[in-house]
C-alpha cells in the first residue's frame, strides 16, 4: 500500500513496504524531489537501513558464538510494515521480529518510523526499541535519494576538511581513505565522482547540507545533527543523489568474533530506545 499526507505546502507519498519514502512534492509548482527509481539505474528511493548499514564481511557476523547471514544494508527495506498511522501531515510504520527476522537476526525489537511535513519540512524519526532480556546490537540509516543534475552541488553549512573512505569491489572499507574537501564546503556532483562507490564521509562539523543547482531555484537543505557518518552516493551519471546520514558503516577484512565488537555498532540496553531523525526542508 501507498500513503499519502500532505500540508499547506508538500504533499508526501509512502511505502507501507519498506516504509520507504516514494514522493516528496511541492503543491504549488508540483516540482518532484525525490528521485522516483527506475529498475535500469535504481530500483530504490529512500530505503531504511537495519539492522546493518553496508555490507559485512562475507555477508556474516558471530553473535554469542552462532553465525548469522545478513545482506547489505540489513531486511528493513524489503519488509512489510504495519501501518500505525496515516492522517493529515503524518504517517507512521511499524516492523518487529518474526520467525524470518530471527532466523538472521536474533533480537527482539520494534522499529518505527514516522514521516511528518512540518511547513516546508519532511521530518523522519527512526525509533529502535529493544525487547530482549540483555542489550541489542544494530545499526541504522536512512538513504533518501533526490532529483539533480549533473553539475549540481552539495553545500555544507561550515568549511569541512574531509576524507572518504575507500572501498573495494565487495564494498568492504580499505585501510586508505581519499580527500574530499580541504578547507571548503562544496561537493560538486560530476559524472565520474561516484566511480568508485559511495562517499562515506564521518569527522563532520556541520549539521546539515543543502543541495543546490545554478540551472534551477529547487533546493533541499538536509540536517542529519550528529550521526557519525554520511554516505552520498549514486549510479555514476544517475540524475539524483542519495544524503545518507548513518549509525554504522560497512565492515573492513579484518574478521570479528562477534557483532558488539563491529565498528559503528550501536548497543542498546534492556528496554531502551534510539533515534535517528533527519529533516529535508525543500524550497
Amino acid at each position: 500500500m501507498i500513503y499519502t499526507v500532505e500540508n499547506e505546502f508538500l504533499r508526501a507519498r509512502i511505502k507501507s513496504n519498506g516504509a520507504e519514502l516514494c514522493s516528496l512534492t511541492d503543491k504549488n509548482s508540483r516540482y518532484e524531489y525525490l528521485w522516483q527509481g527506475n529498475p535500469k539505474i535504481w530500483y530504490g528511493q529512500s530505503p531504511v537501513l537495519f539492522p546493518i548499514v553496508g555490507r559485512l564481511l562475507n555477508d556474516k557476523y558471530r553473535y554469542n558464538g552462532k553465525e548469522y547471514m545478513l545482506e547489505k544494508h540489513g531486511f528493513a527495506r524489503k519488509s512489510a510494515f504495519e501501518l500505525q498511522k496515516a492522517e493529515g501531515n503524518t504517517a507512521e510504520f511499524l516492523l518487529q521480529e518474526s520467525r524470518e527476522t530471527l532466523a538472521v537476526y536474533p533480537f527482539h525489537f520494534d522499529l518505527f518510523v514516522k514521516f511528518e511535513l512540518i511547513g516546508r519540512s519532511l521530518k523522519a524519526t527512526h525509533t529502535v526499541v529493544n525487547k530482549n532480556d540483555g542489550d541489542m546490537y544494530f545499526s541504522l540509516g536512512g538513504h533518501p535519494g533526490f532529483n539533480c543534475a549533473i553539475g549540481d552541488y552539495l553545500e555544507f553549512d561550515e568549511v569541512e576538511t574531509l576524507s572518504t573512505e575507500t572501498i573495494d569491489e565487495d564494498a568492504l572499507r580499505l585501510p586508505e581513505k581519499t580527500p574530499v574537501l580541504n578547507g571548503e564546503k562544496k561537493i560538486i556532483i560530476t559524472k565520474d565522482i561516484f566511480n568508485n562507490d559511495a562517499l562515506i564521509l564521518s569527522g563532520i562539523k556541520s549539521k546539515a547540507v543543502t543541495l543546490k543547482s545554478d540551472n534551477n531555484p529547487h533546493t533541499v537543505r538536509f540536517t542529519f545533527g550528529d550521526v557519525p557518518y554520511l554516505g552520498i552516493w549514486a549510479k555514476p551519471g544517475a540524475p539524483y543523489v542519495c544524503i545518507e546520514p548513518w549509525y554504522g558503516v560497512n565492515d573492513n577484512r579484518d574478521e570479528k568474533d562477534d557483532i558488539s565488537k563491529k565498528e559503528g555498532i550501536i548497543r542498546l540496553d534492556k528496554g531502551g530506545s534510539f533515534e535517528l531523525v533527519y529533516t529535508a526542508e525543500v524550497n
